[in-house]
């Protein structure tokens, strides 16, 4: 799990590195991810097709994916991948959200003490200053919290998806969602005419590892993993993600942190930690 963890914080680095449009990243990375998922599948024997009415139903969660990685890598671009990633974390306060309006979830003390650290924290990080920040940094924050939005979106799709009768296996569905959500942004680029020309040797490598670590060896070790692992602890383990990707953004972008910023990061990742908490009591974590 420590090292699904690791790996996935690396996420927003090889974004960085790419030197690709931010959709046409997203593509990349949905393909390669979906490929390798798809040959996985095939190598292990697993079913990859129900219906058509079944393959319907899985464009939800790729549109909320291809609207989660359309904000989030243009989030890295304007604020960085540090930040970026910590705004995406966010989305475990809009999933208890949800569960309280349509699924009536309670909820209690926990939450309600991890929104209040977390937002204190936010306000650090880029409240204080927010008068004084450039227009498209302010544009990245929001971008960075309507990936949450979206992400939380398409959590809540794909679990309804794998809760159909005759379900996929979650690999053979995160294959499909990833190859459906590669259309969309390939559509997106062509649209807005965005290059999808890979130019030098740091591309490739990046969007290999962004598509083979991340999307796939990543998130099939969390899979795996989790059941084996106390939910708390699991909170607590994923969220070396987003403290790591804020290293990687201060090691390899020389990103500035202040006194400010280093408590607002340490109070945004104990409020995310309590509402995960909160959460896990109720086992309604994913």
């Amino acid at each position: 799990m420590l090292f699904a963890a690791f790996l996935i914080s690396t996420s927003s680095v090889w974004v960085k590195l790419a030197d690709l449009a931010p959709s046409v990243s997203g593509f990349y990375r949905m393909a390669i991810g979906g490929l390798v998922l798809w040959l996985w599948c095939l190598l292990s024997k697993k079913r990859l097709w129900v219906d058509g009415r079944y393959l319907l139903k899985t464009l939800w969660p790729a549109l909320f994916f291809a609207a989660d990685l359309w904000f989030w890598h243009r989030s890295i671009e304007f604020v960085g991948p540090g930040l970026a990633t910590v705004l995406g974390n966010f989305q475990v306060f809009f999933m208890t959200l949800f569960g309280f309006l349509f699924l009536q979830e309670k909820i209690g003390w926990r939450f309600l003490l991890g929104l209040a650290l977390t937002f204190f924290g936010l306000f650090l990080l880029v409240g204080m200053q927010w008068s004084s920040l450039a227009g498209e940094y302010q544009l990245g924050v929001f971008y960075g919290l309507a990936t949450a939005v979206a992400y939380t979106g398409f959590m809540v799709s794909l679990r309804s998806l794998q809760g159909q009768t005759q379900a996929l296996s979650p690999a053979a569905n995160l294959g499909w969602v990833s190859l459906l959500c590669a259309a969309m942004l390939l559509l997106e680029s062509l649209l807005t005419q965005q290059s999808l020309v890979i130019n030098d040797q740091q591309t490739l490598l990046s969007m290999l590892a962004l598509g083979v670590l991340c999307q796939v060896v990543g998130w099939v070790l969390i899979t795996q993993t989790m059941p084996l692992i106390p939910v708390s602890i699991v909170g607590l383990l994923l969220l070396l993600q987003p403290a790591m990707s804020m290293v990687w953004d201060v090691v390899f972008f020389e990103r500035p942190m202040t006194v400010y910023d280093q408590w607002g990061l340490l109070l945004v990742l104990c409020g995310i930690y309590l509402a995960t908490l909160k959460k896990s009591r109720q086992k309604a974590m994913t």
